[in-house]
Parts: structure tokens; sequence; C-alpha cells
């Protein structure tokens, strides 16, 4: 493997964060937490206006049919300023799940909507505190309507449609259905409401079948897997302005007549962000490369992308408040939306230690055909 960025794709890069910074994206992050709100829509309306949301979309249907290390690329940005907008749930998750699994008409329907924002989506999944399974999916489709109650639902509370994961006759699928008045959306307290989540209890609610009859959970994993590399690119993004802001602070913070910076402890603490930081690097790197040439190496990849960039991400947005001392528990410090935007990413697609049981369980599959095949 080998992959670096395009020139292009560096441009796009720079450009996204240029726009980012001129919008002060961290500054309405702030705003966001402060007024509840549930999005920047000023932020939300601009990124639409860029194509942001149409990347992947395909040109027929009104987008920009570009690639997904395209996408990596912006998540970076989108992760390094913190911003407060439904893109993760709706791009990373609806968009592609629509681009990949649905039938004709409903692409032909609702991917114009999603690169124009009139159609916002996001992936209904959870129901309980335990770690989504095959076997503990209560939500039930019966003659194409969705009853069951989904929690810590990303965006909700702005999204118009949601991809649901059912238990149907035939196994678990996925359904797309329209949040109407059949949906009854209730807010919930998360460490970031910068990013907000919600309840939503279905009542025998609309539902139209995306993909095969009962392949839900396989589709899923596979949706999942994708939805990790971007996420791990929104995570280093937000681990290096975390590093970046502990830097600048331990060059301008003086103790003793020295900057603080020029200590030890200091230092170490500095440089044990940037390993964590660069071995997650690497590691999204090499995911991105799965991901842009289909591999089969993409479950592995995305499970070792995981689990390093939340560790990264966690990492540093913890040492960062300790290099600030007591100026990084103030709620006028910015260290804390980094800390919260850090935590809730870390469980965005499944926690940790969900992701740490599918590298092994990837590796054991690898080893095994490695030994079938005499390698």
């Amino acid at each position: 493997m080998n992959l670096d960025f395009s020139d292009d794709q560096k441009l796009l890069q720079s450009e996204a964060r240029k726009f980012l910074e001129k919008e002060q994206s961290l500054q309405k992050s702030r705003h966001v937490l402060d007024h509840q709100q549930a999005l920047d829509t000023d932020l939300w309306q601009q990124i639409l206006a860029m194509g942001w949301t149409g990347i992947r979309i395909p040109e027929e249907y009104d987008g920009l049919g570009l690639g997904h290390l395209e996408l990596c690329v912006v998540a970076e940005e989108l992760g390094r300023s913190l911003a407060p907008v439904p893109y993760s749930s709706s791009v990373y998750l609806f968009t592609e799940a629509i681009i990949k699994f649905a039938s004709d008409e409903i692409k032909q329907d609702l991917l114009p909507k999603l690169v124009s924002g009139e159609c916002v989506g996001t992936v209904a999944i959870t129901e309980q505190l335990l770690a989504p399974t095959k076997h503990n999916i209560n939500t039930k489709v019966s003659n194409n309507s969705v009853s069951g109650t989904k929690i810590a639902v990303p965006d909700a509370g702005i999204a118009t449609h949601a991809i649901v994961i059912c238990n149907g006759v035939n196994g678990i699928d996925l359904r797309l259905v329209e949040l109407t008045d059949r949906c009854n959306i209730q807010k919930q307290d998360t460490i970031d409401d910068s990013r907000g989540h919600f309840s939503i209890d279905f009542n025998n609610a609309e539902s139209q079948l995306v993909g095969g009859d009962g392949d839900g959970w396989e589709l899923l994993q596979n949706l999942l897997d994708q939805a990790a590399v971007m996420f791990s690119f929104e995570q280093i993004g937000g681990a290096q302005a975390a590093l970046d802001m502990a830097t600048s602070y331990a060059q301008q913070r003086f103790a003793f007549g020295r900057a603080i910076g020029s200590y030890q402890a200091i230092k170490h603490k500095l440089a044990d962000m940037y390993i964590k930081l660069t071995l997650a690097k690497s590691n999204s790197y090499y995911a991105a490369w799965a991901l842009s040439t289909d591999s089969v190496e993409l479950n592995v990849a995305a499970a070792t992308t995981r689990v390093s960039a939340t560790q990264a991400f966690n990492y540093c947005a913890q040492e960062n408040i300790q290099t600030h001392g007591g100026n990084g528990f103030t709620w006028e410090y910015d260290c804390h939306l980094f800390y919260r935007r850090a935590k809730l990413l870390s469980l965005n697609v499944g926690s940790l230690a969900t992701w740490k049981e599918k590298l092994i369980l990837g590796l054991e599959k690898t080893q095994t055909a490695n030994v079938k095949q005499g390698v």
C-alpha cells in the first residue's frame, strides 16, 4: 500500500480549511452548545452551497461524482473545526446507504434532495445500552410498517428521513422511513450537544426496503466499515487541532520565567500526543486506500483505523486540557469542546470495545485464510 492524496485532493482540503476558518466553525460550535441549538443553520447552508453533501453522489443526480478520498479530506477538516452540522450522519451513513443499496426509484427521488439539503438523513441502529447484534434488534417491520424505539440517533431532530435497522420476516432489514408524525422524536442529553442525538418511537411508520430482504445486518456492517474510515479522518482532524492548541499554549505560557514547553514534563506530553496521532494518521491512510480500491482488507483496515483514531483523539483532547493546567478546565477555553467531541465520536458507529473485537475477528479470519492458501 502506497497512498498519497493527489494535488487536486490536497487543494480541496486546503480550500475546505480556509472556508471553515473563515466561517469560524469552532466558534459556531461553541455558540450551538451555549444556546442548545440543533445545528448552525448558516454554516450548514454554506456547506450545501459548496456542494460537499454531493461529493459522492453521481453527477446524474446533481452530485459531484467524486470518490471516497475527496470525502476523507473534507471529513478531516470538519473534524479539525468541530463543525456543528449533520454532515456525518447524513453523508457518511445515510447517503452512502442510498448510493450502495437503494433501488433506482429511491435514488432518483432522494439523491438530488440530499445534494440540495431538502433531504437530511440519519441511520437508526441502537435500542439499548448494549452493543446492537443480530439477536437484540426488537424494532419490527410488518406490512411495510415499522414499530419500535431507537435511541441515540444522531441528528434525528434535523433529519427528514432515516434508514432503520429492523427485524423482518426473513431476518434483519434496512428500512427507509420518512420522519413524519408517526415518529415521535425526543432530544437526549449527551456530552456534546453540538451534535444532537435523539430517541425515535416508530408507530407503524411507512417504510421501503433498502437492499435485499433479510440482508440488512451484512449490509449494515459494510456501511459501518465505510463510515468508520470517514469518522477516523474526523478524529485525526480533531486530534491534530488539539495538539496544535496544546503546542501553541506551551510556547506562549510562561512559568518561573520560562515557556512551559521548555519543561521536560510538557515536552513528553506533547511528544506522546504526536506519536499517537501519527500512528492514527498512518492507519487512516491505509484504510482510505482500502476503501478507495474496494480492497478485501477493508474490514481489518476499518477496525484498525477506528481503534487508533479513537485512542488518538481521546488522548490528545485529554492531554490538551492537562497542558493548559487550570485554564483547561474552564468554559472559556476551547479545550472542553475537543474533549466533548472526542468522547462523542468514540461512540458514533460503535464503541472502542466493539471495534477491537471486530479487529481481532478480522485478523483471525485473515490468518485462517492465509493458512488454507499456504501463505
